[in-house]
């Protein structure tokens, strides 16, 4: 570590870090930029334990607009990105998402596709039997679901694919890649000052930015600042099947937020986020129980085939859940010059880093904003002003 003086300092060096790393130096290629990461193996990182999907299904209006935009990045990131003739490869499988609803969640699934429709989205309400067409594997004798929508665009990535593209991009246009743990943000007069690692090191910045995920809640009470965020353990589940479908099928929500990841052949992903999840931050363990007492019978019934299977591996990984309202937390905290939160995307932030980096690199710079992200300021925390998402769980 050979500056002690950095501008902009980022606690954390997943995908929302690397990503404003990236737009900043873009920018402002004189910057001196810290990426401080505990471990660069990622090994624990939401970023790889991410089930790696993007969407354009959401209800708020500003949420679908990050995706649409992550649409248009995706077309050239290969080429954006490439370093040194290295040039990254996302694996972006656009098998589209299908999303069950019941008659309950209809009037707000319907509200929702509205308005991504008229934002341009191409999303598409399907009855039962058509939704059946796309995802034959479907119960439609049952009355279980009134209908669907479906993205078209929609579809998954390799996680770690696109974490590593921005972390080599960002490292190529300069910033610093450090291994070290910050355990302290340093501020004086209500200015944010630098850092303390684990080492006992200080590193000097008038910026901080929060980019440590699930662990953000503690970091920020380091410096006095209360986030709504708890680190909760999602697992995962990959099953092996009788059925091989001809194609590789859309991603599969049903109405009580299980959701289903056509692998290939007769393999899929699925997972559940439960009220009693877990939460923590040193537990990755994953249960088959809690697959086969909670999540199987479901499958099962919307999905007569998935009567018989195998479950072949799992994994448990971290959401940085945001307890007062689900939606990022994005901006500089209103009490504290130079702190920047990137916290709490609640399971969805994966597929928001494009506009998310673009977004908090406009704001330290103090430039118009692209899309203005305003509405998930830190600001309406402290202001009791919650941007409610919907009431359906999504993933």
């Amino acid at each position: 570590m050979t500056n002690q003086y950095y501008d902009v300092i980022f606690a954390g060096a997943g995908v929302m870090g690397c990503a404003i790393a990236t737009h900043l130096l873009q920018r402002d290629n004189q910057l001196k930029i810290a990426l401080i990461e505990k471990d660069l193996t990622y090994r624990y990182s939401s970023t790889v334990l991410s089930d790696g999907n993007s969407r354009v299904q959401f209800n708020v209006k500003e949420n679908i607009q990050m995706s649409l935009y992550a649409l248009e990045v995706l077309k050239t990131f290969a080429e954006d990105m490439t370093v040194a003739g290295e040039v990254p490869d996302v694996a972006f499988r656009q098998q589209g998402n299908l999303f069950l609803t019941d008659e309950a969640g209809r009037a707000e699934v319907e509200a929702g596709l509205a308005l991504q429709q008229s934002l341009g989205c191409n999303v598409s309400w399907l009855t039962p039997s058509e939704a059946k067409e796309i995802y034959p594997l479907l119960n439609v004798a049952d009355g279980l679901f009134v209908g669907a929508t479906f993205g078209r665009d929609d579809g998954t990535m390799l996680p770690q694919a696109v974490l590593e593209a921005y972390k080599k991009k960002a490292v190529a246009l300069g910033a610093e890649l450090i291994e070290a743990e910050v355990t302290a943000v340093h501020h004086q007069n209500g200015q944010v000052t630098g850092v303390q690692l684990k080492s006992g090191e200080v590193l000097q910045a008038g910026i901080v930015v929060n980019s440590a995920g699930a662990w953000g809640t503690q970091l920020a009470k380091t410096c006095g600042v209360e986030i709504p965020m708890e680190p909760v353990m999602r697992q995962v589940y990959i099953v092996e099947t009788a059925v091989q479908p001809e194609k590789v099928l859309p991603l599969l929500l049903l109405p009580s937020g299980t959701y289903i990841i056509h692998e290939g052949h007769g393999v899929f992903m699925t997972a559940h986020s439960f009220a009693d999840d877990p939460i923590t931050t040193t537990d990755f363990s994953w249960q088959r129980h809690k697959f086969e007492d909670r999540i199987w019978p479901e499958l099962a019934e919307f999905m007569p085939a998935f009567d018989s299977l195998r479950v072949v591996d799992g994994w448990a990984g971290l959401y940085a859940v945001n307890t007062f309202d689900g939606n990022a937390i994005l901006g500089e905290w209103p009490e504290l010059r130079g702190f920047y939160l990137v916290n709490g995307f609640s399971g969805h932030g994966f597929q928001q880093c494009h506009a998310v980096g673009r977004y908090l690199a406009e704001c330290i710079l103090g430039q118009p904003p692209t899309l203005d992200l305003s509405i998930f300021s830190p600001r309406r925390i402290l202001e009791n002003a919650p941007v409610f998402e919907n009431k359906q769980k999504i993933i």
